[in-house]
C-alpha cells in the first residue's frame, strides 16, 4: 500500500512538471515593434506557451535562437530602422524629455512601425490568407492597435501584453474610468498623494492623451487598418477604438510592490518581473572575474537599443577614467571588442548575462539607463542602483527608484569624473541603499505564483472559455453619460425643476396676482366709498 501511494506521488509530481496534457491550441503571437528588449520580454510568454505543448505563429523581428518543432516564425524583414528616423544623438542630447513630445515619439513610431510591418510581403501573406485558423491572437500592447484587425479576420480572441505598464486606455477597454485624481499618467512619477498643481498638470496631460489620442491617432491607426485589410474581410471593417473595447485579458508589466495601487477589473493581470528566473551558471571568466573581486563589483549596461558604442567618445573616456578610479571591480556591457585604453580594473564584453550577473553576491552596485525590465531585475536581486536615463519612461522609472531609497541619478549631458565616482561610492558605501534594495525586493518576490506561469494560465484560460465574455465589464461600451449617470443626474434635475421650483413659481405668480387683485379691490372700495 505504501509503495502504491508513492508511486502515485512520484506521478504526480511528474504530470505537475510536464507540458500541458489536455487540449493545444493554435496561437498568433505578434510583437511588431523592433526594439531588442521588447521582444526579449515577450519571448518568455512564446517559450512558455510552446512549452505547455500549444502551436504558436509569430510574427516579430528576431528570429529565435530556441527552435521549436511547434514554432512557426514570420520575421519582418529588414526590421524598421528606427535610428534613421529618430537619430541616437538627439537621444543622447536629451531632446526628447519634454511629456508631450513622448506622447507625440510613442504616436509616431507607432504608426510607422505599424506602416512598416504590415508592408513585410509575409505579413501580408498572413492577411490574405484564407485556411489559416487561430484560436487566440496574441499582441503587444504597444501603439499598434491596427494588429487587432488580426483578431476580427480569424474570429477568434484577443490578448495583449503591455510592456510599459498601465496606461490610461487600457483602464477605458476594460470598462475603468481612471481616477486622475490618485492615478498619475503614464509618463509621470507622481505619486498616488499628488499636489493640487501636480493634479492640475496630470488632468491636462490626460485629458490631453485621450481626446488627441480617440481623435487623431486612432483614427490614423484606422486608416492603415482599412488600407490593407479591406477586401480580405467580409463586409465593413470594425473601428480599432471597438476592438480595443473587445479586447479579453490584459497582462501588464507592473506589480503591486512597487506600482501604485489602482481600479482594476477581472481582465487586467499583473506580470511584472515574468522575465525573471532562477540565476544560471556563468561562464568560467566572468564567474572568476566575480569570485575574486574582493571590494565586489559594479556592473553597467545602457542596454539592448542604447549601445555604449553610440556615446560620444568624450563621454566614453569619462566613464573610463571614472571606472579606473574606483576599488571595484567593473564589468560594463560594450558593444565592441576594443574600448581604448582599459583601466585594469574593468572588463568589457558586447553581450552580458545581465540577470545571473545581477544575482552573484559580489555585485554592489548596477549603472543602468532606468529600462523598466532591467529595473526590475536590479530590485529582485536586491542591488542599488545609479541611473542615468535617456529617454521614453526611464525618466518615470528613475524618479521611481530614488523616490524609493535605493538608488541615485545623474544627467547624462551634465556627467563629470567626480559625479561619477561619487554616486558610485555613495550607494556603495551608504548602508541605507542596500537596505532599502533589499527590502523591496522581498516585497517584489513575495508573489503566490510566478508572473509567467499566472499569465499562461489566463492565457489558456481564455482559449478555454472562448474569449470568457464573463470577464469583460459592460462599462467597456457604455457611453461617457451612462456612465457616469449624467443621464440619471440630468432625470433627477429636471424631476425637481418639474415638481419643485415650478410650482414655486406657478404659486409665486398667482400670490403675485392674488396680492394684485386684493390691491386693486381695496382702491375701488376705498374710491366708492368717497363717492
Amino acid at each position: 500500500m505504501e509503495t502504491q501511494l508513492q508511486w502515485k506521488f512520484l506521478m504526480v509530481c511528474c504530470l505537475l512538471g510536464l507540458p500541458n496534457l489536455g487540449e493545444t491550441y493554435r496561437i498568433l503571437f505578434m510583437g511588431p515593434f523592433p526594439a531588442p528588449s521588447h521582444w526579449l520580454w515577450l519571448e518568455h510568454f512564446q517559450r512558455d506557451l510552446l512549452r505547455q505543448g500549444h502551436h504558436v505563429t509569430s510574427v516579430n523581428n528576431h528570429p529565435t535562437k530556441q527552435p521549436h518543432e511547434n514554432l512557426t516564425e514570420i520575421i519582418i524583414s529588414p526590421s524598421f530602422n528606427i535610428p534613421k528616423h529618430f537619430p541616437k544623438k538627439n537621444i543622447f542630447s536629451m531632446q526628447f524629455a519634454s511629456d508631450f513630445q513622448n506622447l507625440q515619439l510613442w504616436w509616431t513610431i507607432g504608426l510607422m512601425t505599424t506602416e512598416h510591418a504590415f508592408r513585410d510581403a509575409k505579413v501580408q501573406r498572413l492577411i490574405e490568407s484564407k485556411d489559416d485558423h487561430y484560436d487566440l491572437v496574441i499582441l503587444e500592447q504597444f501603439f499598434h492597435e491596427a494588429f487587432l484587425m488580426f483578431g476580427k479576420k480569424f474570429n477568434c480572441p484577443v490578448v495583449t501584453i503591455g510592456t510599459m505598464g498601465y496606461a490610461d486606455n487600457m483602464d477605458h477597454a476594460m470598462g475603468i474610468l481612471t481616477p486622475w485624481s490618485v492615478i498619475p499618467h503614464l509618463l509621470l512619477s507622481h505619486t498616488d498623494q499628488m499636489t493640487f498643481s501636480q493634479r492640475a498638470y496630470n488632468a491636462y496631460i490626460s485629458l490631453y492623451d485621450a481626446v488627441m489620442r480617440r481623435w487623431f491617432y486612432l483614427p490614423k491607426m484606422q486608416e492603415m487598418a482599412e488600407k490593407y485589410f479591406k477586401g480580405v474581410i467580409n463586409g465593413s471593417l470594425p473601428h480599432v477604438h471597438d476592438l480595443e473595447r473587445n479586447i479579453s485579458l490584459m497582462l501588464i508589466n507592473s506589480h503591486r510592490s512597487v506600482d501604485l495601487p489602482r481600479p482594476s477589473m477581472p481582465g487586467l493581470i499583473d506580470v511584472g518581473g515574468a522575465h525573471i528566473q532562477p540565476a544560471k551558471k556563468l561562464p568560467e571568466d566572468l564567474q572568476s572575474f566575480l569570485d575574486k573581486a574582493t571590494h565586489g563589483v559594479v556592473y553597467f549596461s545602457l542596454g539592448s537599443y542604447m549601445k555604449s558604442t553610440d556615446m560620444p567618445p568624450e563621454k566614453t573616456a569619462l566613464i573610463l577614467k571614472a571606472f579606473g578610479q574606483l576599488k571595484q571591480q567593473v564589468i560594463w556591457k560594450y558593444e565592441n571588442d576594443s574600448i581604448g585604453q582599459l583601466p585594469a580594473n574593468v572588463m568589457i564584453r558586447k553581450w552580458m548575462p545581465q540577470n545571473d550577473i545581477l544575482a552573484h553576491p559580489n555585485v554592489k552596485l548596477f549603472i543602468t539607463h532606468g529600462g523598466i525590465f532591467g529595473t526590475q531585475e536590479g530590485i529582485y536581486w536586491g542591488v542599488p542602483m545609479l541611473c542615468i536615463p535617456l529617454y521614453g519612461d526611464q525618466h518615470r522609472n528613475t524618479i521611481k527608484s530614488v523616490r524609493e531609497g535605493y538608488a541615485r541619478s545623474l544627467v547624462f549631458s551634465k556627467l563629470t569624473v567626480d559625479d561619477l565616482v561619487r554616486n558610485v561610492e555613495t550607494l556603495i558605501y551608504e548602508p541605507q541603499y542596500k537596505r532599502s534594495a533589499l527590502e523591496v525586493s522581498q516585497r517584489f518576490r513575495d508573489n503566490p505564483i510566478h508572473p509567467l506561469e499566472e499569465a499562461t494560465f489566463w492565457i489558456e484560460y481564455i482559449m478555454r472559455h472562448r474569449g470568457a465574455r464573463h470577464l469583460k465589464s459592460q462599462g467597456a461600451f457604455l457611453p461617457l453619460h451612462q456612465y457616469l449617470l449624467l443621464d440619471i443626474i440630468g432625470c433627477l434635475l429636471l424631476a425637481a425643476f418639474l415638481t419643485i421650483w415650478l410650482p414655486w413659481r406657478m404659486l409665486k405668480r398667482v400670490h403675485k396676482w392674488w396680492a394684485t387683485s386684493g390691491a386693486v379691490t381695496e382702491k375701488l372700495i376705498e374710491g366708492k366709498k368717497r363717492l
